[in-house]
Parts: C-alpha cells; sequence; structure tokens
C-alpha cells in the first residue's frame, strides 16, 4: 500500500488499471461479438445445408432408395468436417443414419421439426461436453420423414479464441505505450504540486510571511493565489478570535444566571418528586411560581386522557371539567408550541371557572411530557400580560422539570380510578356479577358443587342467570373440556321432545328419514343442561329418570341401550314441590334432581347489585355499539334501582341495551331509559294477593304498555314469547278489544 502514498504513483497505476480494463472491455466485447456472429453464420449454414439434403432426401424417400439416401448422407459428412451427424426419421423410426456404434436414443426425441416447411434448429451438448447445432428439417412437408444434422460448434470457437488472442497482443501494445505517454505525463503534472507541498511545510513551521510564487498553468496559479489568500485570512481570524474571547466571557456570565436558574427548578422537581398526588404536586408548583411570575391568578391544568376529563388547580381549589371542555381546552393549548399570550375572545367560548372567566388575557404555558400535551399553566392577566415575561426562561424550565411527576401522579391516578372502577363491575363470579350476600352464597355453593358429578337444581324466575349458573359449574369441572349441552324443553313439544333427548333411527316414526344421535350421546363425557325442566313431558320423565339412575338412553326405534356419560344440571321458574304435589311431575325424578338444591335470588331481592350489573351492561354495549358513555345521571340510576325488575337480569340487560342505542351524551340520562321501565312504579303488594294474581297483574301492565304487542313484552319481561303464550293461556288473560 506504500505505493498509493504518491499522487504520482496514484494516478499512474489509475491510468494502467483504466487501459487495462478498457482494453480488455474492449477485448471481450468484440470477440463476444464476433462469436454471436459466427454462430448464427453457423445456423443459417446448418439449415441451408439441411434444406438441400431435404430435397435430395426426398426423391429417394419416395421410391424407397434407402442404399442411396444413405449414400448421400455418408457423402455429405465426407466433403464437411464440420457436419458431426446425420440421419433421418420417419413415424419414431430411423431409416438411415451416419453414426457407426449406433444411434443414441436420447438424440432422437432431442429435437423434433415444425410445422409445414419449417425448420427447428436447437443447441444440444454432448455427455462429453461437446456443443452442436441440431436442425430438424421436414422432408416433403414432414410427410416423408425428417432429416436431423448437427454441426459442430468446436471448429467456430477455435476462430473466436484465435481472434481473443490476437486482440489480447494489439491491447497489450497500446497498454506499453500508453503507460509511457502517462509517465511523461504526470511528471509534468505533479512537478508543480510538489512545489506547492514545500511552501505548505514552511507555513505548518510557522512561518506565516512565505509568499507562494509557483508556475504553472491556470489551475496551479490558482492554488497558489489560494495559498496567499489563506494567509491572509488566518491573520484577519486572529484578530477576531480576540474579540470572540471577549464575548465569551459575556457568555460565562449568562451561562452564570442561567446555572442559578437551573438549579433552582432542579431544587423544586426534586421536591416535587417526593409527593406522591396530583393536587399536592400543583398546589406546591403554584406556590413555587407566585415567587416567579408577578401576577398572583395561576391556574394549573392537567389533562386526564383516559377520562377524558380536565383538573383544574388554583392555590385554594380544584375544579373537574368535563368532557367537552377537555376537547376545547385541549384543541386550544395543542396550538401553542411555547409561551402565548390569549385575548378574551379565545377563551369566551369555553366555561372557566374562577379568574380566567373574566380575564383580559390569559399567559398560557404549554406543558409537554415526550411531545404529547398533558397540561398547561395559564395565568389570569388583567392587562398586557406583562406578568411573566420578564422570567419567561425560568417558567418553562420549571414546568418541563415538572412535566415529568405531573404526567406520573397522573397515569397513576387514572390508573388507580380505572383499577377502582375495574373492581366495582366486575365484582361477581365468572360471567355471574354481585356483591350481594345472598350471590355470595350462590358463588361458594358452586365452587363446592362443581368438582363433582352431583346433579343440580337450579330455581329462579326468568332472567335471573341460571343457565349462567350451569356454565359456571360445567366451566369449574374435571368435564370443562368436553361438550356442554344446552336444551330448552319448552321450546320442543312433547312429540318431539323425546326424539331431541335420546334421538331416533332412521323409520322410527313417519319423517324420520336418517338416524339422528340425541342430545344426551352429543353431550358424552360433558354436561346436559335442561332449562325450564317443569315443562317436560311425562313420558319423557320416566325416560330420563332412567338416565339419572343408570345413565343408559333408548334411541326411539333402537333395539339396544346405549350406555352414556353425562351429568345432569335442571333449571325451572317453577315450584317443582308444588307441581309434585299435583301429580304433574314426578316425585321420584324430582328428588332424582334436587341432590343439589340452588336457588337465584331475584333481582329486586338484592338491589345492591344493580348498579353493578348496569354499568357491566354499559361498558358492553358501548363497546359493541362504539360509542364513549362513562356513566349514568344519578335520576337515571336511582329509576334503575328503584325499579321492580320483574324480568330480573334479563329485563336490566335489554333496558341499558335500549338506553345505549338513545344516549347522546358522556352519560345515560333519564329519558334514554324505556319508556315501559319509566311508567313502572315499584309495585305495593297487597298481603292478601297471591303469587300468580301478581304475575297476572304484570304481565297485564305490560300488555297494555306495549299496546299488547306480545313480542315486546316479552322482552321487556325478560322472557321468551313461546313462554309468554304459555302464560297467558294458563293465567287466562285475553285481549278486550
Amino acid at each position: 500500500m506504500m505505493l498509493f502514498n504518491s499522487l504520482k504513483s496514484a494516478l499512474f497505476f489509475a491510468f494502467a488499471f483504466l487501459v487495462i480494463a478498457t482494453g480488455l472491455s474492449i477485448s471481450q466485447l468484440v470477440a463476444h461479438r464476433f462469436s454471436i456472429s459466427l454462430l448464427d453464420r453457423a445456423v443459417a449454414r446448418a439449415e441451408n445445408i439441411a434444406h438441400n439434403l431435404a430435397l435430395d432426401a426426398a426423391d429417394k424417400i419416395l421410391i424407397n432408395d434407402l442404399v442411396a439416401l444413405q449414400k448421400i448422407l455418408d457423402d455429405q459428412i465426407a466433403s464437411d468436417p464440420t457436419v458431426a451427424y446425420l440421419f433421418v426419421s420417419r413415424d419414431g423410426q430411423v431409416l438411415t443414419h451416419t453414426f457407426t456404434d449406433g444411434i443414441p436414443v436420447h438424440l432422437i426425441q432431442a429435437n423434433t421439426a415444425g410445422a409445414g416447411e419449417n425448420p427447428h434448429t436447437q443447441k444440444l451438448m454432448s455427455q462429453e461436453g461437446e456443443r452442436y447445432i441440431d436442425v430438424a428439417y421436414p422432408i416433403f412437408s414432414g410427410k416423408a420423414g425428417t432429416l436431423r444434422m448437427g454441426m459442430a460448434v468446436a471448429p467456430y470457437l477455435k476462430q473466436v479464441r484465435q481472434l481473443w488472442v490476437q486482440m489480447s497482443i494489439v491491447t497489450l501494445g497500446i497498454l506499453v505505450l500508453s503507460l509511457a505517454v502517462s509517465q511523461w505525463a504526470i511528471s509534468r503534472l505533479t512537478r508543480p504540486l510538489n512545489q506547492l507541498g514545500k511552501y505548505a511545510g514552511q507555513i505548518d513551521a510557522g512561518n506565516l510571511n512565505t509568499q507562494v510564487t509557483v508556475r504553472g498553468r491556470r489551475e496551479v496559479s490558482q492554488l497558489a493565489g489560494a495559498f496567499n489568500s489563506m494567509l491572509a485570512r488566518i491573520e484577519d481570524y486572529t484578530a477576531r478570535l480576540k474579540h470572540s474571547n471577549e464575548q465569551l466571557e459575556t457568555k460565562n456570565r449568562e451561562l452564570d444566571r442561567t446555572h442559578k436558574q437551573l438549579k433552582t427548578s432542579l431544587s423544586i422537581s426534586q421536591k416535587i418528586a417526593a409527593l406522591p398526588k396530583l393536587d399536592q404536586i400543583c398546589r406546591f408548583l403554584i406556590q413555587a411560581l407566585t415567587e416567579v411570575v408577578a401576577c398572583r391568578d395561576i391556574h394549573l391544568l392537567v389533562f386526564s386522557r383516559t377520562l377524558r376529563t380536565v383538573n383544574l388547580s388554583t392555590l385554594h381549589h380544584i375544579y373537574h371539567l368535563d368532557q367537552e371542555r377537555f376537547d376545547q381546552l385541549y384543541a386550544l393549548i395543542s396550538r401553542y408550541e411555547q409561551f402565548a399570550c390569549i385575548h378574551r375572545p379565545e377563551l369566551a367560548r369555553i366555561q372557566l371557572p374562577g379568574a380566567l372567566n373574566s380575564a383580559v388575557q390569559v399567559a398560557l404555558f404549554p406543558i409537554r411530557h415526550h411531545d404529547e400535551t398533558i397540561g398547561a399553566m395559564m395565568v389570569a392577566c388583567g392587562g398586557d400580560c406583562e406578568c411573566a415575561t420578564h422570567e419567561l426562561d425560568i417558567v418553562a424550565i420549571i414546568l418541563q422539570q415538572a412535566a415529568g411527576a405531573i404526567h406520573r401522579a397522573n397515569t397513576y391516578e387514572e390508573e388507580l380510578t380505572e383499577l377502582k372502577h375495574r373492581v366495582d363491575v366486575n365484582s361477581g363470579f365468572g360471567e355471574i356479577i354481585g356483591k350481594d350476600p345472598k350471590m355470595q352464597l350462590v358463588f361458594k355453593l358452586i365452587e363446592d358443587v362443581a368438582p363433582t358429578d352431583a346433579t343440580v337444581l337450579i330455581q329462579g324466575e326468568s332472567g335471573t342467570g341460571k343457565e349462567l349458573v350451569a356454565r359456571a359449574i360445567h366451566q369449574r369441572s374435571h368435564r370443562a373440556a368436553k361438550p356442554f349441552i344446552v336444551i330448552n324443553c319448552a321450546a320442543y313439544p312433547s312429540t318431539l321432545l323425546e326424539s331431541e333427548l335420546f334421538g331416533h333411527e332412521k323409520g322410527a316414526f313417519t319423517g324420520a328419514v336418517r338416524r339422528k344421535i340425541g342430545r344426551f350421546e352429543q353431550a358424552d363425557g360433558g354436561t346436559v343442561f335442561l332449562d325450564e325442566i317443569g315443562d317436560i313431558d311425562p313420558v319423557a320423565q320416566t325416560k330420563l329418570l332412567r338416565v339419572l339412575q343408570q345413565q343408559i338412553i333408548d334411541r326411539l326405534g333402537g333395539e339396544k341401550p346405549i350406555k352414556v356419560d353425562v351429568r345432569i344440571l335442571a333449571a325451572t321458574n317453577k315450584n317443582l314441590t308444588e307441581e309434585v304435589r299435583k301429580g304433574i311431575f314426578r316425585e321420584d325424578l324430582f328428588y332424582r334432581l334436587n341432590v343439589i338444591p340452588i336457588h337465584l335470588p331475584a333481582l329486586r331481592e338484592r338491589s345492591g347489585d344493580i348498579h353493578l350489573l348496569a354499568q357491566h351492561f354499559l361498558n358492553r354495549f358501548c363497546t359493541e355499539q362504539r360509542k364513549k358513555i362513562i356513566g349514568f345521571r344519578s335520576e337515571a340510576l336511582r329509576k334503575l334501582i328503584e325499579s321492580p325488575w320483574q324480568g330480573n337480569v334479563r329485563e336490566l340487560e335489554n333496558s341499558i341495551e335500549h338506553a345505549v342505542v338513545l344516549s347522546k351524551g358522556p352519560q345515560v340520562e333519564l329519558k334514554d331509559l324505556p319508556s315501559a321501565l319509566l311508567a313502572a312504579t315499584s309495585p305495593k303488594l297487597d298481603p292478601s294477593t297471591t303469587i300468580v294474581e301478581s304475575e297476572a297483574r304484570l304481565i297485564r301492565e305490560k300488555l297494555e304498555a306495549c299496546n299488547w304487542n306480545k313480542a315486546v313484552a316479552a322482552r321487556q319481561l325478560g322472557i321468551s314469547r313461546s313462554t309468554l303464550y304459555e302464560k297467558l293461556k294458563k293465567l287466562k288473560i285475553a285481549h278486550s278489544a
């Protein structure tokens, strides 16, 4: 690498490399083009020879003179050394060829003639690496067969190599001549540079009075002039450096002042970092800034992005602004990167408390944390906003240092609020929500009974969540990975219920065109939940008793019993004890089902859980409807708690969905609740009124409120339409026009 330390050597080798690379490139390009030209000529010559041979061979083939045909091929091979092989094939057979050791099999299929008179040329390579131009020429339009001729490429490649050698010799001669000329030219060009190098050494030694006098061409003269101009500028820079030293002393004095400001801000930051709560930090920061800012009406705003609210702190008060003013203030403050003076018209549309509402102008200091606006300091001014302009730097530094602590405290309080909200809303057991002592007993019972295979009878009014209890038991049992099959016994007529439960064989009854697997077989290894068990047909009761006793079922039309392994959970909103007394429900089946009874209280019996359930449903439906509603107005929540909720949790869920759809603001208003709920009042029960009479009165009131629309009434009651029809028939309720 020492050779390239000299510019002269570097230029010489660069020029040599350029000449060599250019010569080799030209040689390669010429040789390549010559090779392509030779091969194109060879292909044309091969096709011409094949054409003539095909004409001669056509006559011999038509008269079937294969001896003469063989002679034609042999003569061509003998007369032209570039022709490597010839053969004629027709209908997959070789008529004649020039191979001494037999024709290669793979060569026959390597090339085929084109349609009509068109030949097909292809380049082939033998296993020994020899290259050939193979021409497949149709004889008499292919009717007399195909002539295949192979022309060797080696003679042509030999000509290319000879040309490349000749080009290399010429290039070498040019290279030698070019290097000699370049050596002379480089010596002439670098001589002035060597002289300039000597002058530069003198200047580097400290001799600034040196004048460069180098004779040469225009570029060298310009370089010498540049050296002399550089010496003059160095003298000028020396004088200016003295002046800069004086300015530096002034800057040092300003730096001392800034250091004192920074020390003050750091002291404030250290004290703020020790304060855990946001209101404490804001109050301390306002006290510290009153020593810097002339005006005393200092307000500190902190944005809560999660809750979309604003904490506005003064020295003696804390205000919590709603979402509307959050959006207005955030949009206003985000427009300013640094200190700004805001005039009254910009603040007129934002209702701000205290002195900010009457200030003529407001001095604004944005507070940012990692390029995110987290708040601002606003100072109410009565005049021209001169209260803080004299100490802008120290105010900005203090706010910047305090931004991290403000963000930390604000984030902590947001998380604490969210955690408290989550604990309040999710108080419950899995999907079942409730903190009432009655529900806590239910949760404890679920935990105790879930690991066993005991049959459980879940009782309670419609809409109290009996299926959720059944699912909770299944999910906490050892059968959780197996199916959980729900069968609504009231949804099937007695003629189809038995088939649905136990299945049927093909042809068991009219319409049984194929075998059907019953729900018990589908649930093998898992759990069967029999909802509305009180509506089951007496015949099916008998078969169900057998399943409970022996875990064996019989398909309708089946010839042999089927063993199943299922756990049975049942639910009803009827009083099965009364049904047994009336003879409607089998007594032995009741005792088999009632091994572990669980009674779910009505929602009106645990009114303390209504706000938890309402908030849970509100969050769920807000997510589905993509709305931002944070809670309920006090009058709306009071109405929810005071409602009788005859439809229980299901009715509450439907009411909250109704409210979410209609709500336009950040909170659910009283007017957003269903009209039937607003019209309903808590019933004052007469001690002499029976449960049946109370139920009949409630159903009639709902129907009249809904203009006897049974679908709407059933939804508000929290029951299915089929259940409503059964109750109308049972209670003999009819619409009197």
